[in-house]
């Protein structure tokens, strides 16, 4: 990872922190995700050489960096990312920026579920990160644009069971199905579908 990235990151980190801390109101936090779950997320979208993949929850760009800076090193591969807060994606688009990766990145603005019906796809990875509530459908949205051996992320697994658990039903009875939860940070639900 460059230095610059690097510097950019715990900057983030260090202002999600707070902001999350001083903030009362949900939309108004960042939730970023924990540097282990990222550094996890970056590795799986590597290794696994992902060309085409979809992130639901932008919000300042953490994880967006992250996924981009693993996109990157593969030829042709690009990010699509949906956040529903204006100022959230000028400030992601702001990190992308500085970073280098926009040009892997395309930005959606908007709610997620609707934005999807309009994607064109094949995802060949999905990272669920926003509303868990909305997730099922939103999935059910992208089943027939998922390419053959799809990987589906979602966060949150452990620290909201109750918020996911209609995301991991539905998840868990398609067929041709494998998952597993990860112990990383808030829970990672992963799954690789055939």
């Amino acid at each position: 990872m460059q230095e610059q990235l690097a510097k950019l990151l715990l900057r983030l980190e260090a202002e999600g922190a707070e902001n999350d801390a001083r903030e009362s109101e949900r939309r108004n936090k960042l939730l970023n995700l924990e540097r282990l779950t990222a550094e996890l997320l970056a590795i799986l979208v590597r290794v696994s050489a992902r060309r085409n993949v979809l992130e639901i929850g932008t919000s300042n760009g953490y994880s967006t960096l992250w996924i981009a800076e693993a996109l990157s090193h593969t030829a042709g591969a690009k990010l699509t990312t949906i956040e529903r807060e204006a100022a959230k994606q000028a400030a992601a688009r702001a990190n992308l920026t500085s970073a280098g990766l926009v040009p892997f990145v395309d930005f959606c603005l908007g709610d997620a579920t609707e934005i999807v019906r309009g994607l064109v796809g094949p995802f060949d990875c999905v990272f669920f990160d926003a509303d868990r509530i909305s997730a099922p459908a939103q999935l059910e949205i992208l089943l027939p644009k998922l390419t053959p051996r799809a990987l589906l992320i979602a966060d949150n697994a452990l620290s909201h069971p109750e918020e996911i658990a209609g995301y991991r039903k539905f998840v868990e009875q398609l067929p041709n199905v494998d998952w597993t939860l990860v112990p990383v940070g808030k829970g990672l639900h992963l799954a690789w579908v055939e």
